[in-house]
This record gives structure tokens, sequence and C-alpha cells, in this order.
């Protein structure tokens, strides 16, 4: 009887155990381990984060992080950078089968960029990758080996939207967007049309980008296009007002200024981009042109148009001229129009 009590109870204890670490092992595992209110919440895990940094960051987020750790250690998971979501509710083992396999992907969208410190400010608040690394990777061979120089390396990047893993470096998004400016050429017929009317990529990417200060709105866009080249055809200088202040924005004394009115001294400014002193197209581009802004060029409005200026009855349209009288009686009444609002430069 003595020795039955002691299998009874010896069973029992090990009932007793085997009821707990069962129970231990479904905490650990299958228990939600969720401390947020909120749906979800989004965990960026950066390059080269070890285990230790990556439990300091998840632990607000979690109710037992010893817990999560020991399945870490059991399911050997290596810490993978990404962009990942946990939802509420998640147990250990759904959050890291979820670190493992579920690296979302993020939409980085670009326009109206200036010049490549504008883009690598704006791409480095989308993506890992900050903007020391893509001020560097500009430098790189990579732009010489695809055909490109310092001053149209901008020319690269079609402003659009694009889907990345957020743990992208500056040289992949790099290779990703030559892939997507090729394809951008080869649809529509875009490097026939641009063979059409003479130009190359790189000169359509930099009338694009003129045309495109001309008209931000993308009012008329296809219009101003033809009037410039009509110009080109003719052997006539582009008198560009944009170019003009490109190039008196690279002046020091025009360093964080805004040019609101072109002026006769800004005009006299020795610069390949001063269109009012060189003939044909300048070296580069002076902005990031537009999707529309590089189409109007491949596809302009043919017209007998040489002039255009600002019409001040209609913002954001022009006057257009066929000669030059004509011109300036458009010019004089936006000049007229400035000066009645009190912009002298």
């Amino acid at each position: 009887m003595y020795i039955k009590r002691i299998l009874i109870l010896i069973v029992g204890i090990g009932l007793i155990f085997m009821g707990s670490f069962a129970f231990y092992v479904y905490k650990v595992m299958f228990m939600s381990n969720t401390s947020f209110e909120n749906d979800y919440v989004h965990i960026y895990i950066k390059t080269g984060t070890t285990i230790d940094q990556f439990l300091n960051q998840v632990d607000s987020y979690l109710l037992n992080v010893d817990d999560f750790n020991v399945l870490i250690k059991r399911k050997k998971y290596n810490v993978k950078p990404g962009k990942y979501i946990i939802n509420k509710g998640m147990s250990n083992n759904d959050i890291i089968n979820s670190l493992r396999s579920n690296n979302i992907t993020v939409n980085v969208t670009f326009n109206n960029i200036n010049n490549l410190n504008d883009l690598a400010r704006k791409i480095s608040n989308q993506i890992e990758a900050d903007s020391i690394s893509f001020l560097n990777s500009f430098k790189s061979d990579f732009f010489i080996e695809k055909g490109y120089d310092e001053e149209n390396i901008l020319s690269m990047y079609i402003p659009n939207s694009y889907n990345f893993f957020w743990n992208t470096s500056a040289e992949e998004f790099n290779e990703r967007m030559f892939e997507e400016y090729t394809k951008f050429w080869q649809k529509n017929n875009r490097v026939e049309k641009a063979n059409k009317i003479g130009l190359s990529k790189k000169e359509v990417m930099i009338l694009a980008s003129i045309v495109y200060e001309e008209s931000k709105g993308n009012i008329e866009l296809h219009k101003i296009a033809g009037v410039y080249i009509n110009r080109l055809n003719s052997n006539w200088k582009l008198q560009a007002d944009p170019t003009v202040k490109f190039a008196a924005y690279q002046l020091d004394e025009y360093k964080n200024t805004v040019i609101r009115r072109v002026l006769n001294k800004h005009l006299k400014i020795n610069s390949p981009y001063n269109t009012y002193k060189y003939y044909g197209l300048p070296p580069g581009i002076i902005s990031m042109p537009s999707i529309q802004a590089i189409d109007a060029v491949i596809n302009y409005e043919k017209h007998n148009y040489y002039f255009f200026a600002a019409d001040p009855t209609n913002p954001g349209y022009h006057s257009f001229a066929r000669s030059l009288s004509e011109h300036k009686r458009n010019a004089r009444k936006f000049h007229n129009y400035l000066n009645s609002k009190g912009i002298k430069k």
C-alpha cells in the first residue's frame, strides 16, 4: 500500500511537471505576447543590428521579452534588416515567423527635385540608406559606366513612385533606377520619337528640364516645347529664363535667394547654362523633369511660335507670338504686371 501511494505521488508530480512544462511551452510559443493597443506596429530593423539591440528595440511592444528571447534561441532566429509588421495578439512564434519571411516593401516617391542633394535627402527619408551614402554613390564609377557625367546624373531618375524594401542600399537603389530609366525609354516608342526629332535621350532630358521649369503646373508643356524646338531647328539661341536663373544660383551672391524677375545683369552671367549667351542646349539638366515634360518634348506641338511670355491675366498660362514685335507687346504687359506688384528682382 505504501509503495502504491509513492507511485501515485510520483505520477502526480510527473503530471503536474508535464502540465506545467506544456503550459510553459504553450505560453512561450502560442500565447499572445503583444502589449500595444493599436492594431499593429511597424518594426524597422537596421542593417547590422545585433540580437541584443533588436530585443531592446521590441521590448516596449512585448509583454514578456524574456519568453520571446527563449524562442528566438530555440528557433535559431538571425536578425534580418528590413521593415516588418507585428499585429496585435501575435504569439512569439507568429512574430518570429513574420520576421523571418515577411520583409514588407515601402513606396518611394520623388519629384520636384532640383539637384543631387535634394534627391539624396528625399530618398534617405524613405529608406534605410542615409543621405551621405547616396552622395558618395553619386561619385562612383557606376554612372560613368552608364554614360552619365556629373551634370546629368539626375536625369537617370524618372520621378514616380517605386516599390522598394526599406533596407535597400544606395547602390541597390541606383541600379534599380537605371533599370526603371531603361524601361521608361523602351515604352511608348520614346527612343524612336527622340531619334525622329534629332535629339538623344540626354538632350531630351535637358530640354525637358527647361520646359518643366517654364510650367511646373504641366500647362502648355507641348506648346512650350514646340517653341524651343523651333528655335533649335532655326539655330536660334534658346534664351530660356530658367537656364539663366540656374546659372545665377551657382554663384555665391545668389545662394539662398529667389530670383523672381530675370534682369539684364543676369543675362550677362558667363556660364554655359546661360542660353542668352550661348547657342544650343546647356551641358546638363537644370532640374529633374517630370514625365509629362519629357513626353511633351518628344511629342511637341508643331506650330510657328518662336516666343512666349507669362500671361498676367491668366495665371499659369502664356501668350505665344510668332514675331519679335508681338512678343515685346506681350512681355511688356507682364513686366507692367510685375511692376504693379512691386517685384523688382
